[in-house]
């Protein structure tokens, strides 16, 4: 019973940080190529949201990798490091299973 809360709170979150980078990137296209205007305040605040819940996962990975100009990688990066923590812990889960740990 904890556990199966656990594992649904790790995968939820996992979920929700996985959307949140793709909404962000989605964001910093359309205010970089001005479809979107930061000067209206709701879009200022949505993507301030988004570039801080964001951005200390993508800083780390974006000074190791190679400057390849204006295209920026790291988001890319971080969403297969989020899809390898999720088939993580569904391995972990489905090993408990197994095991008759988890029941």
């Amino acid at each position: 019973m904890i556990l199966d809360a656990l594992f649904f709170l790790v995968m939820a979150g996992l979920n929700l940080f996985f959307w949140a980078i793709i909404i962000a990137a989605v964001l910093s296209l359309l205010t970089g190529f001005g479809i979107l205007d930061t000067r209206n305040r709701v879009v200022w605040t949505i993507g301030d949201f988004f570039y801080r819940v964001t951005e200390p996962a993508l800083r780390p990975v974006r000074d190791r990798l190679p400057n390849l100009g204006g295209i920026d990688l790291s988001p890319l990066v971080v969403l297969l490091l989020i899809q390898a923590a999720m088939l993580l812990v569904a391995a972990i889960q489905g090993y408990l299973i197994r095991g008759g740990v988890y029941f």
